[in-house]
């Protein structure tokens, strides 16, 4: 295959469909705040971008090296451990160490009750309108 067949991207991500065919398991794109971290060391907040049963992509303000081990906490999932397969310009892709759900990250989280939205009073004084 020679160089033709590919193009120039920036960082937004438009590329992402063009590889779809060569990876294991479809990806859910998403945007997703979750926690990651190297063994013993602290949270690190990152940004999912996609999610697949085998692995993640995620934005990230700390620099990863390609085959670090790491853990992730995911919501709805929990601790997943994965080994660090690329990083490009603040994005890194992680390959689990086990097959995951990625369903059960986009459920609500429960325990918390949604707030009851209140409507206006026409009598309630509200700073600054007349």
């Amino acid at each position: 295959m020679d160089a033709s067949n590919f193009r120039q991207t920036g960082d937004d991500g438009e590329d992402d469909g063009q590889f779809e065919h060569l990876r294991a398991s479809p990806r859910d794109s998403m945007l997703l705040l979750a926690a990651i971290r190297r063994p013993g060391g602290a949270d690190v907040p990152i940004k999912v971008r996609n999610l697949s049963q085998g692995g993640m992509m995620a934005e990230s303000t700390m620099s990863f090296s390609r085959g670090e081990i790491v853990e992730t906490e995911l919501r709805g999932i929990g601790p997943v451990s994965g080994k660090v397969a690329w990083t490009a310009g603040g994005k890194i892709g992680v390959a689990f160490d086990r097959e995951i759900d990625p369903k059960l990250a986009r459920k609500p989280v429960t325990g918390n009750p949604q707030p009851q939205l209140v409507k206006a009073s026409k009598t309630m004084w509200r700073p600054g309108l007349r």
